[in-house]
């Protein structure tokens, strides 16, 4: 295909979540004309991925979180609830949500998150400055070739007649300058149901369709086995309850951890809290680091509840593994990889517990039917080693617990969507090209995810940079634990997910613009003049970033060319400096990159709440002002 074009081509590969907010952060961000192309393999993963589609989600399954954490964008956490409210179109909904009135701290059915995301894009389409088109593709990227101008993409079964390209048997190239790669949550095949993948009383997807269907059609009275006690578990179960289900249900489970329920009115939050000093110390062995562990931690909550008595016990945890994050990456670094790997094997389940609660729309469900009056839901402490198939149609799932091994034989075996987090094992074609040619190379650290600097670049073995190519949610997730500390999902969930567009997003539009202007060059020389740019211009620099703030945060056209028109005076009010270009113009852009990457920064700050986070911007609305 031509590589000749009247503009930049960005390729995201991957349209779920991720996907689609890098979409519309490259929607509203772009100054220039900007062809953005989003790509996916699966038509109803579109705008939701595998957590949010449609046909893998009833109208029981609902957000972890409380539907106030669920907005696309940081800097607006209820935008989700007031669409939900306002402008959401209800007239097929059921009964339960056609009247509901959706509040912060309560639930919302995940399926309708697919409408919200594909609203919100197309939202943001139609306030995009001119030029800047987004172009929405069916295809599967299975290559990648990096060039000196960009990147071709080999691409099977694309159909797009806007790109000029028709479905077709063969593969095609696809070049774009930047590519963005969003692919989501990769299956991992459980090696103790090898015997029964295809069995028709095995569930292997809880969230696909057939899945639910099998859920569904299941008699009140059948015995069901899910491998598994947290969050999809509890969807699942969930499920079959709330249809009156009247068999017993094990939830089989290694470590036994079951989350916490959020309790009523419960708000995020963010406490400062001591360094875990302890945890900086020289590393000795296992047993006595997580005795230290274990120690810190416990001083640590009990301050919370002595000194915070608001906190509810329920989610002191909760502050506590959010207060410890920004020290987390040092204390990681004493330890060595293979430990951290073994760390994470062990105690993942309990950590992803620590750091989140489930909503009690989900949980008074599940917890009633554990309660010993009811019995019906019965949790097994242990580990499945062998699912096999009888005569009779049933599994037979072979459990080993502390004391003894048993089997459980249900009519119905259901396993948590376990993700495959090692990308050497992930069988997509595209993944086995990437890493075969080392344009992608797995988290040495951790071994989840893959190697990517600060701005979500791939690194090669080299630990350079490999090309334009970005990575956006649970590609990060080994970065994002050692580098920022963020711990169990929140690696790579929503929270994650919306820094991690602002910040791709920023960067592709920053450097296409660079080397539109070629300044790519100049960049690094420039960065030697900011400090003293900054401390001689302090009220000036701090008044644009503010307005770049106020530019990233816009959604509408006409308010982000107004904001662009106060900050490019801005900038031009500050003069020259000595130790900087003497060109006006390439002044006026690199001082422009500066001020972006400082507005990023701050509007990914993730020491604050979101509603502290717009104060101290000063992009604070009603709702902030009226607390």
């Amino acid at each position: 295909m031509s590589r000749t074009r009247a503009c930049p081509r960005v390729l995201i590969v991957g349209a779920g979540l991720a996907g689609t907010a890098t979409a519309i952060r490259l929607l509203r961000f772009a100054r220039r004309s900007l062809e953005i192309v989003l790509l996916e393999r699966r038509s109803d993963y579109r705008s939701a991925g595998v957590a949010y589609h449609r046909a893998g989600n009833p109208w029981d399954h609902v957000f972890n979180i409380q539907a106030g954490r669920m907005s696309v964008f940081r800097e607006d956490d209820l935008d989700f609830v007031r669409w939900a409210n306002f402008e959401a179109d209800r007239r097929d909904w059921p009964a339960q949500w056609a009247e509901y009135e959706f509040v912060e701290q309560g639930p919302a059915p995940r399926r309708i998150f697919q409408d919200y995301l594909i609203e919100r894009l197309a939202e943001a389409r139609r306030e995009a400055c001119p030029g800047v088109v987004l172009v929405e593709v069916d295809g599967e990227a299975v290559d990648m070739e990096v060039h000196s101008a960009g990147i071709d993409v080999t691409i099977c079964q694309l159909s797009a007649s806007r790109l000029g390209v028709e479905r077709g048997p063969e593969p095609i190239l696809l070049f774009a300058e930047h590519v963005v790669l969003a692919t989501g949550l990769e299956l991992r095949e459980p090696p103790f149901a090898a015997e029964v993948l295809r069995h028709p009383s095995f569930v292997r997807n809880p969230y696909s369709a057939a899945g639910v269907r099998k859920l569904v059609a299941l008699p009140s009275e059948a015995t069901v086995a899910i491998v598994g006690s947290v969050l999809s578990a509890y969807d699942s179960a969930g499920l079959l309850l709330r249809q009156g289900h009247t068999g017993r249900i094990h939830l089989i489970s290694r470590t036994g951890t079951m989350f916490r329920t959020y309790p009523a009115g419960h708000e995020h939050g963010v406490l400062q809290l001591a360094c875990p000093k302890a945890l900086l110390e020289p590393y000795q062995n296992r047993e006595e680091f997580l005795a230290r562990v274990r120690s810190e931690w416990e001083a640590a909550c009990s301050t919370v509840a002595r000194d915070h008595p608001g906190v509810h016990p329920a989610v002191i945890a909760e502050r506590v593994a959010k207060a410890w994050e920004p020290h987390l990456p040092k204390a990681i670094e004493r330890i060595r990889s293979a430990e951290l790997r073994r760390l994470l094997d062990e105690f993942g389940t309990a950590i992803a517990a620590f750091r989140v609660g489930v909503v009690e729309y989900t949980m008074a469900i599940i917890e009633r039917a554990m309660h010993p009056a009811d019995g019906l839901l019965k949790l097994v402490v242990g580990k499945v080693e062998r699912i096999t198939p009888t005569e009779s149609g049933r599994l037979v799932v072979s459990v080993e617990t502390s004391k003894q091994r048993h089997a459980i034989e249900a009519d119905l075996v259901v396993s948590n969507f376990g993700r495959e987090w090692d990308y050497s094992r992930v069988g997509q074609p595209l993944w086995r090209n990437l890493l075969r040619k080392r344009i992608a190379v797995p988290h040495e650290r951790t071994g989840r995810g893959l190697e990517v600097d600060e701005r979500g670049t791939l690194l090669g073995p080299d630990r350079e940079p490999v090309g334009p190519v970005s990575a956006v949610g649970v590609l990060r997730e080994g970065d994002e634990l050692v580098r920022n500390g963020r711990t169990g999902a929140f690696a790579f969930n929503l929270a994650s997910i919306k820094n991690q567009s602002i910040g791709v997003a920023a960067y592709v539009v920053e450097q296409l613009e660079l080397h539109e202007d070629g300044l790519a060059q100049s960049l690094a020389r420039f960065h030697s003049g900011v400090i003293s740019m900054e401390e001689s211009a302090r009220g000036g620099f701090e008044r644009a970033v503010v307005l770049e703030v106020r530019r990233l945060a816009t959604r509408t056209r006409s308010e982000r060319e107004l904001f662009d028109s106060k900050l490019d005076a801005s900038i031009k009010s500050m003069g020259e400096f000595p130790t900087l270009p003497k060109d006006g113009s390439r002044l006026d852009h690199l001082m422009r990159v500066v001020v972006n990457r400082t507005a990023v920064e701050r509007l990914t700050d993730v020491t604050v709440t979101p509603r502290q986070l717009r104060r101290q911007l000063g992009i604070a609305n009603a709702e902030d002002l009226g607390e």
